[in-house]
């Protein structure tokens, strides 16, 4: 397993010029920014290469022009009021509410008012491990139609997602250094983003996902996935190991084995960790850090996982 450690930044200055450099070189070389006055900003940003998350904050009304950002970028108000326009609509967000700053490729106009907002930076790619396209049975451009939330419950959903990658993966050093644990935040938040933000995902199996529904499909995934799980695998690969689309290797699981690709992924590690905690040695690992290997972000959920399928704690397991 190769690690991917969080890059963490840290940005503070009331230097117009500076801030103007450091927003571009860190969103869009052709941001402009313009303010009436001057201002602080404070930036804080952990970046994974899949995906990066950013709180800032600044103090004065500035109006930001961009043009393409690149990757999907959702914003979350934290205490700041954001008009934001793009593509002749324009909307107004308040505190505790989340939207996508811009489709992606797409300029937009943004007045950020005095206060805090949170950046999620997603890479493209990761939304195709999760999704794909009607009525092509390959993954295709993704495109969303609207740029603010479906509803109050799901800006609710995102901002727990966005809570659980940045307390429990990127503040733990442990879970940060693991690709598995990171491609896993990863395609949480993009499977996260296409529920909370309408688009053109398509998310019904056709008829020739059903006819390719089959046992054999079912046997390759299996066997692609039990020979890679060390790997950081999405459903998309085990779809691609098996020669079907990836609504036709969840619709085989589902069919035959009522559960999904990545929740059996996720039994096959749950059983490689059991198998690295009966041989370690408790002077020299953790229950935390081999739950970490095999992509398992929470200790928490990773105990409780671990006592329903073995009927002991990990640690039990660890120390015997």
């Amino acid at each position: 397993m190769t690690s991917s450690p969080v890059q963490t930044h840290q940005f503070d200055s009331r230097d117009p010029a500076a801030i103007q450099g450091f927003l571009s070189a860190t969103y869009d070389p052709k941001l402009r920014i313009q303010s009436r006055n001057g201002y602080r900003l404070t930036h804080h940003r952990a970046d994974t290469g899949p995906f990066a998350i950013a709180t800032t904050r600044q103090t004065g009304h500035l109006e930001i022009d961009a043009s393409t950002l690149g990757g999907l970028v959702i914003g979350h108000t934290r205490t700041a009021h954001v008009d934001r326009s793009c593509a002749g609509s324009a909307h107004r967000f308040g505190p505790g509410e989340v939207f996508l700053v811009t489709r992606p490729e797409e300029p937009c106009t943004v007045h950020w008012h005095p206060g805090e907002v949170e950046l999620c930076v997603l890479d493209l790619s990761v939304l195709a491990q999760v999704a794909t396209t009607a009525p092509a049975r390959r993954p295709g451009r993704i495109e969303f139609t609207e740029l603010g939330a479906a509803s109050a419950a799901l800006a609710r959903q995102w901002r727990n997602t966005t809570s659980f990658v940045r307390d429990v993966v990127l503040n733990s050093p442990a879970a940060g250094a693991q690709s598995l644990v990171i491609g896993n935040a990863a395609r949480m938040l993009a499977a996260a983003a296409l529920a909370v933000f309408p688009n053109t995902a398509f998310t019904e199996p056709t008829a020739a996902d059903r006819n390719d529904a089959t046992t054999a499909t079912l046997r390759r995934a299996i066997t692609f996935l039990e020979e890679h799980a060390e790997r950081d695998i999405s459903a998309a690969d085990i779809a691609g190991a098996a020669g079907v689309s990836l609504r036709a290797v969840q619709l085989a699981f589902r069919r035959h084995l009522g559960t999904t690709p990545m929740a059996y992924l996720r039994r096959v590690r749950l059983v490689r960790a059991h198998h690295d905690l009966l041989h370690a040695d408790p002077r020299q690992e953790t229950v935390s850090a081999i739950a970490s290997r095999w992509g398992f972000a929470s200790h928490s959920r990773f105990t409780a996982r671990y006592h329903a399928s073995f009927g002991v704690p990990p640690r039990e397991t660890l120390n015997t």
